[in-house]
C-alpha cells in the first residue's frame, strides 16, 4: 500500500508523527496509508518555509504570476487525473469533480497570477512633503483545508498568498489527505523554489502547531464554526491573522412570481450537490404559501430522479457521504426531524450501491416543517437534507431568514427586480445570490457574516487579507528644530 509522505521543501519527507489511515468513502476501504506531522516535522517546515519566503518574496511580482500560471496550465493539463483523485479521495460524482474541483482550482491560479504584477500601493500628495504605501507580505501563512473540494481549497488559499509573495505551509484534511500532496508537486514542476508550499498532514494536533507557532503570521481555514472559534483564540496569543470560512445554515427564499423551474434547479444545486457537504448550502427553503404545492410537486419529481451510486459512474448524481462518523450524524438528523414533527417528503434512507457496499449513501431528502424551531431547520447538517418552509410576507421571512447565528450565504428567487435588490440588502449574509444558488467564480469574494467567518476568499478582496500595508512620510525639506 501506497504511504502518502509529507511534503518539506520541495520534496517527499517520510514524518515522524503518528501515521493514518486514508479511506474511500464510496467503498469503505483503505486506500493510503498517511504520515503524521511530529513537531520535529513541522520545525522542519517553518526553517524550509523561512528560506523560501527570502527568495520568493523578493522576486518580481511578474515573475511569481508566471509560475502560478504554469501551475494552472499543468492542473488544466491533468484534469481527468486529479478529478479521479478527488473522486476517490472525497466520494463526490466523477461527473461534478471533472468540471468543478480541478478547473476552479486552475481558474484560481490562473486568476491571481494575472493580478500578481499589479499590486501596487498609492501615492499622497501632502503639498512638498509626500507619502506612499507599499504593499509586502505577512510571511509565513498556514492553511488548512476541508473535505469537501480539497484541491479548489487548497487553490484558493495558496494562490492569493503566493501571489501576494507569502509561504504557505498547507494542511489537508485528514480525511481528503490526497490532492494536495499532488498540488505540491505541480507547484515544483512550475518553479516554485524550496520551501514556499510545504504540506503536512494529520489530525487536529497538527492544526494547533499552526496558530501557535509564532514564526506564523496568519492561520486561513475553511470548516467548521467551533473549530474557527478555536483558531482564533490560539491565533490570538500571538495576533496572528486569520481568515475563517466557515460553515453556514442558509435561507433560500422564493417568491410568488418567481420562475419556479428556475428555483427547482436552485435549491437543488444549493442542497444536493457533492451529497449536500457545501457550507453555503441553502438548506432553509423558504416558499411562499401560493406556490409552495407546485413547487414541491416539481422539486419532488426532479429529487426522485436523482441517481445515488457509484461516484466513479458517469451518470451518478449523488455519490457517497465522507465517513461512516458523517453518515451516521446525517442520518441522525433525519431521524430527529421526524421525531419532531417535520413531514418527509422524499428520501430519507441509507442507499445499498451495487460494488460499492461498504460505501456512506443516502437518499436525497426533504423535509416539510411547520417551523423554524425545529433543530433540522436551525443546526448545520452538511448532507443532502433539506428542509422547506412556508411564508406569506416579504417582512416576514427576511426577519425569518437572518434568525440565525449564521451569516455565509442566501438566495432570493423572484421576477421583481426591486424586491430582489431590497431583501439582498436586508439580508445578514456575505453571499448573496438572485436567481441562482451555489455559484462561486474566483472573481468574487466569498465569505462570511456573523458567526460564519471573518475576512473574504478569492477576488482583489483577498489580497488585502494577504498583505500588510506601510506607509512611508518622505519629507523634501529640512526639518524645523521644535525644541
Amino acid at each position: 500500500m501506497e504511504k502518502i509522505p509529507l511534503y518539506i521543501d520541495n520534496q517527499d519527507n517520510k514524518g515522524s508523527g503518528k501515521s493514518f489511515k486514508n479511506y474511500n468513502p464510496a467503498t469503505g476501504e483503505v486506500i493510503h496509508e498517511v504520515s503524521g506531522t511530529s513537531p520535529d516535522d513541522f520545525e522542519k517546515a517553518i526553517h524550509s518555509a523561512k528560506q523560501g519566503f527570502k527568495v520568493w518574496s523578493a522576486k518580481s511580482p511578474t515573475e511569481r504570476g508566471r509560475i502560478l500560471q504554469k501551475a494552472s496550465q499543468l492542473l488544466r493539463a491533468r484534469n481527468d487525473e486529479l478529478a479521479q483523485i478527488e473522486v476517490m479521495d472525497a466520494g463526490k460524482p466523477i461527473r461534478e469533480a471533472l468540471e468543478v474541483d480541478v478547473t476552479s482550482g486552475a481558474d484560481c491560479l490562473e486568476y491571481y497570477a494575472g493580478i500578481a504584477a499589479s499590486l501596487h500601493g498609492d501615492h499622497i500628495d501632502l503639498g512638498g512633503d509626500f507619502a506612499y504605501t507599499r504593499r509586502e507580505p505577512l510571511g509565513i501563512c498556514a492553511g488548512i483545508g476541508a473535505w469537501n473540494y480539497p484541491l479548489q481549497i487548497a487553490c484558493w488559499k495558496a494562490a492569493p498568498a503566493l501571489a501576494c509573495g507569502n509561504v504557505m505551509i498547507f494542511k489537508p484534511a485528514e480525511v481528503t489527505p490526497l490532492s494536495a500532496y499532488k498540488l505540491a508537486k505541480i507547484f515544483t514542476e512550475a518553479g516554485l523554489p524550496d520551501g514556499v508550499f510545504n504540506v503536512v498532514q494529520g489530525d487536529a494536533e497538527v492544526g494547533q502547531m499552526m496558530t501557535k507557532h509564532p514564526a506564523i503570521a496568519k492561520v486561513s481555514i475553511t470548516g467548521e464554526v467551533d473549530t474557527g472559534k478555536k483558531v482564533m483564540a490560539a491565533s490570538a496569543a500571538t495576533l496572528k491573522h486569520v481568515t475563517l470560512e466557515l460553515g453556514g445554515k442558509s435561507p433560500i427564499v422564493i417568491f410568488e412570481d418567481a420562475d419556479l423551474d428556475e428555483a427547482v434547479h436552485g435549491v437543488m444545486l444549493g442542497n444536493f450537490y457533492t451529497q449536500g457537504e457545501i457550507c453555503s448550502n441553502g438548506t432553509r427553503v423558504f416558499v411562499h404559501a401560493s406556490v409552495k404545492e407546485d413547487f414541491l410537486d416539481k422539486l419532488i419529481q426532479r429529487t426522485r430522479a436523482l441517481k445515488v451510486g457509484d461516484p466513479s459512474d458517469p451518470d451518478t448524481h449523488v455519490g457517497a457521504l465522507i465517513s461512516k462518523d458523517h453518515f451516521e450524524k446525517v442520518m441522525q438528523y433525519i431521524a430527529l426531524g421526524q421525531e419532531q414533527g417535520a413531514e418527509l417528503a422524499c428520501g430519507g434512507k441509507q442507499v445499498e450501491v451495487k460494488g460499492c457496499e461498504g460505501g456512506y449513501f443516502i437518499e436525497p431528502t426533504i423535509f416539510i416543517a411547520p417551523e423554524d424551531n425545529l433543530r433540522i431547520v436551525k443546526e448545520e447538517i452538511f448532507g443532502p437534507v433539506m428542509t422547506v418552509l412556508t411564508f406569506t410576507e416579504e417582512e416576514e421571512v427576511l426577519q425569518r431568514a437572518n434568525n440565525t447565528p449564521f451569516g455565509l450565504a442566501a438566495g432570493v428567487f423572484t421576477r421583481d427586480l426591486r424586491r430582489a435588490h431590497r431583501m439582498v440588502a436586508g439580508l445578514e449574509a456575505g453571499m448573496c445570490w438572485i436567481n441562482t444558488f451555489n455559484i462561486n467564480p474566483v472573481e468574487i469574494p466569498f465569505g462570511g457574516y456573523k458567526q460564519s467567518g471573518i475576512g473574504r476568499e478569492n477576488g482583489l478582496a483577498a489580497i488585502e487579507h494577504y498583505t500588510q500595508l506601510k506607509t512611508v512620510y518622505v519629507a523634501m525639506d529640512k526639518m524645523v528644530n521644535p525644541f
